[in-house]
């Protein structure tokens, strides 16, 4: 039977299922879309992890999205947990939808408890939790496993009533429906089930819906779910008893196919286009939703925020006001205007709590000595970030733009991303936590997906082939972090003839394509923190991780694109080894350094990069750097950053480095196409190597503002063709407004178009330059400190403890810096040092460096020697 009657799938889930994923939500709306259905419902079990992604794609698509989930519901209470193994096999199915906002909130809450309250094996709720929290919902009995239909199995004709009655009952008449589903496998249990069901709504006055299962998108994909299910369970395909899934009719079937199923029985077939049109549910939200900050009385948040900018600026300029006036580029009148503008932006974008936020627990952190990095990422470009001391690095000087990070042109929220001291990060947080509160303050989560090699060796386990093979197949798949098997054929002939010589392979490999980009785990972002003005239940659902930890359950796109405050609490090691370096340099002899007032042309430094001895240096310290140092000779901080922003893999393969050198050498004579790009060109020797530069010459040359600029170079990076045309044309115009004939703004557009693929935010590359400078300044002027500072962080360093301690003793030897063995009377736990009778300093071994000797022991060792006052006694052998 064909039908031209839309149907709505309320029943897709993602439970080891080939739907995970961003990618697998928006095949599943593409083919909505094709098959013409008006409608799709995304039900998730015990979570709600693909909500936003599944509701944007859907929107864009004119496919309105159902939002719900497939809930676990507790036999008795949610915090009945007793390890009697019925509690967690007992578990019933409950397909809950949002039909407006104040369902999404309650399923929300309802999600969150879940996971927060109810887990034990499964994120569970209860009955009395789905009473308080029921308005807005409306139910369906769920597959096999719920509850109703799982006494209409049994053929409990007075359970099946019961229970539904009281579904009913919570969520009201009209808002719970009996789950129809036929898998077309001939079934007994499912036909069974049908049949009670149908019956028990005929008697009782319950209306039924269709359902389909979903766990994969089309059908040919069953043998590769089937896999997927063995990789979730740890079962081979050759075990005889393991989790499956009968035949191959568990995909998202078209209105036709599904109409084909419920010929004779059109109410559960028409029931979900009526439920689809009662779903009245919009997400979007007017403005950002930011905590507000509590400012003293007779002060407003924007007037506080005005306050406190200058008055940080005022205190910027007394300290570094001198030097720049004697430089002669720039006046304090240039600083007051730029400051003016910003906080004038900053107040019509309504973010000032933003910045008080950021501002306030930066300080915090500054007066508990925790370090804090000078800036990262395009918030270095902003001098009111300057004048609040969220960032270290100048603007003005640096020649950093402040629409590179706020731009009026494109109201988004902003984003500042700050370093701390690895060790001390959570401090921070703690604070954080403290002063919002602790309903409102969450870590994101974070999915981790199923990466090329990855899914290759576990195919292969999965399907008996030897780990020999697999791993030969594995290693002709590139080791790049964007390495994924499509790419891998284009560009491995050896992959390609592989598969065509053995048929073991194809079907390793293409098995593998399938699988490949799937959500694996959930875990908790390195750095992502949210802050809400109310408790983020309001907003977002939460989840609970195998640690104990909570987090959100949307990552942090999603986070913000429901205009959340989103933080990135970053720990970099290199600020607690600055740190330590300091500290010791102090108790040794007694110096202390500001590292705000360091000279940064300090000719030893410089003369460190040049050599290429940059050991231990933040961002410098490779192989291909030290070459390229050596080769171009940086002689100020400008150079550093654009070395730090050129060594990539685009321009290392493109030849920009290779280019930049020659002209620095004078090899090759900068060229500027036109007069006017010589003053923003200049720095970098004629070549555009910063996103900034594109900014610069749009504004210099065909009048953009540095909003519309900044525009301009996010749609040249991202390549989208009519976007490019349209920008192509507003940059024509402009310049033949500004004289410039045609020939040469077509060339220098094209020019912007080419290095835009490869520009680098330089407000990032200026910051982290900055810390590279610091970090050899301290070695080319205190090296045994430093070293020292570098064996001590050497347990955290990724190349591993041993290695990173082998290295640097090899650079202790090589700079002539005496390494001492552990001694009982003289090492302290970790790395010190030691002044010898010759006068030179060396580095002593700590005691927790011994095998078998942990931090703990070492420390005692240490206490115990101190609190006797005297030595231990030792013995020569």
């Amino acid at each position: 039977m064909m039908t031209s009657r839309p149907f709505v799938h309320l029943h897709n889930h993602s439970d080891y299922s080939l739907l995970d994923g961003a990618s697998r939500v928006s095949d599943i709306v593409e083919l909505a879309a094709r098959y013409g259905m008006p409608a799709v419902a995304l039900t998730d079990h015990g979570n709600m992890f693909g909500a936003v992604y599944f509701y944007e794609e859907a929107r864009k698509r004119g496919v309105k999205p159902i939002l719900g989930c497939e809930m676990y519901v507790a036999p008795n209470s949610r915090f009945d947990k007793s390890p009697n193994g019925s509690i967690a096999d007992t578990n019933n199915h409950l397909v809950l939808l949002a039909e407006n906002l104040e369902g999404y909130r309650n399923l929300v809450k309802l999600v969150t408890a879940g996971y927060l309250e109810g887990f034990y094996y499964k994120p569970r709720i209860d009955k009395e939790l789905l009473d308080r929290h029921s308005k807005g919902l409306i139910g369906l009995s769920a597959c096999l496993k719920g509850e109703v239909p799982q006494a209409a199995l049994r053929g409990d004709v007075k359970s099946a009533t019961r229970a539904a009655g009281v579904y009913r009952d919570i969520l009201g008449e009209g808002n719970f429906f009996l789950e129809i589903q036929d898998h077309a496998l001939g079934l007994p249990d499912e036909k069974t089930v049908n049949t009670n069901l149908m019956e028990l709504a005929r008697k009782e006055g319950f209306q039924t819906v269709a359902t389909n299962d979903c766990h994969y998108i089309s059908r040919d994909d069953a043998e590769a779910h089937d896999i997927l299910l063995c990789i979730g369970t740890g079962k081979k395909v050759s075990d005889r008893q393991r989790m499956r899934y009968p035949g191959d009719q568990f995909y998202f079937k078209s209105s036709e196919e599904m109409a084909a199923l419920f010929v004779g029985t059109p109410e559960p077939y028409d029931n979900t286009l009526a439920i689809a049109e009662r779903i009245d549910l919009t997400l979007e939200q007017e403005g950002f939703r930011i905590p507000r900050f509590d400012v003293p009385v007779g002060d407003t948040v924007e007037s506080h925020f005005e306050q406190v900018a200058w008055n940080g600026f005022r205190e910027r300029w007394r300290s570094h006001g001198p030097a720049i006036e004697a430089g002669g580029r720039f006046t304090l009148e240039d600083y007051e205007n730029r400051l003016r503008r910003e906080i004038a932006m900053i107040r019509e974008m309504g973010f000032p709590s933003y910045f008080l936020i950021v501002w306030d627990f930066i300080r915090f952190a500054k007066e508990r000595g925790i370090p804090v990095g000078p800036g990262r990422g395009s918030a270095a470009g902003s001098l009111v970030a300057y004048s609040l001391r969220i960032t270290d690095i100048d603007p003005l000087e640096h020649e950093l733009l402040f629409e590179r990070f706020l731009n009026p042109e494109r109201v988004s929220m902003p984003d500042i991303d700050i370093d701390f001291c690895e060790a001390r990060r959570g401090e921070v947080i703690d604070y954080v936590t403290s002063k919002y509160g602790r309903d409102n303050v969450a870590q994101i989560i974070t999915f981790g997906t199923m990466k090329a090699r990855a899914v290759l060796r576990d195919v292969g386990r999965v399907l008996d082939i030897a780990y020999a093979d697999v791993d030969r197949i594995a290693k002709l798949i590139p080791p790049t972090l964007d390495a994924t098997l499509e790419k891998a054929l284009e560009e491995v002939p050896q992959l390609k003839e592989a598969m065509a010589a053995d048929e073991r392979v194809r079907a390793l490999v293409d098995t593998a394509k399938r699988l490949e980009g799937v959500s694996r785990h959930a875990s908790t972002h390195a750095a992502g923190v949210v802050i809400a003005p109310e408790p983020l239940t309001e907003f977002l659902p939460l989840y609970r991780g195998s640690k104990g930890e909570i987090t959100t359950q949307f990552d942090m796109r999603n986070c913000e694109e429901i205009g959340l405050l989103k933080m990135d609490f970053l720990g970099l090691r290199t600020l607690t080894l600055i740190d330590n370096c300091l500290d010791m340099i102090k108790k040794q002899l007694g110096i202390s350094i500001d590292l705000e007032t360091l000279p940064l042309d300090d000719a030893k430094t410089y003369e460190l990069f040049g050599r290429g001895d940059t050991f231990g240096i933040f961002q410098f310290e490779s192989e291909g750097m030290r070459d390229i140092l050596r080769r171009f000779k940086p002689e100020r901080i400008s150079d550093l950053t654009a070395l730090n922003a050129l060594y990539r893999p685009g321009p290392i393969r493109s030849g920009m480095i290779d280019d930049f050198i020659d002209r620095k050498r004078g090899k090759v004579a900068p060229r500027y196409e036109h007069p006017a790009l010589k003053e923003i060109l200049e720095d970098t020797l004629g070549v555009i190597v910063y996103q900034e530069q594109v900014m610069q010459i749009a504004s210099k040359l065909a009048g953009f503002t540095l909003g519309q600029a900044d525009v301009l170079r996010r749609a040249m990076g991202k390549k989208k063709a009519e976007e490019m045309q349209s920008q192509r044309e507003m940059f024509m115009k402009g310049a033949r407004e500004k004289k410039i004939p045609e020939k040469k703004a077509k060339k220098i557009f094209d020019l912007m178009e080419h290095f835009a693929g490869y520009g680098f935010n330089r407000s990032h590359s200026a910051a982290y330059a900055l810390v590279a400078y610091q970090t050899a300044w301290l070695k080319a002027n205190y090296p045994e400190d430093y070293l020292c500072a570098v064996l001590m962080a050497a347990d955290s360093h990724p190349a591993g403890t041993h290695e990173r301690i082998a290295q640097a003793f090899n650079e202790c030897v090589r700079l002539g810096i005496p390494v001492l063995p552990p001694d009982v009377n003289r090492s302290q736990a970790n790395f010190s040092l030691e002044q010898q009778p010759d006068g030179r300093t060396a580095i002593r071994f700590g005691m927790a460096m011994i095998k078998n000797v942990g931090e703990g022991a070492a420390q005692s060792i240490v206490d115990s020697r101190a609190g006797v006052g005297g030595a231990f006694e030792t013995v020569d052998e």
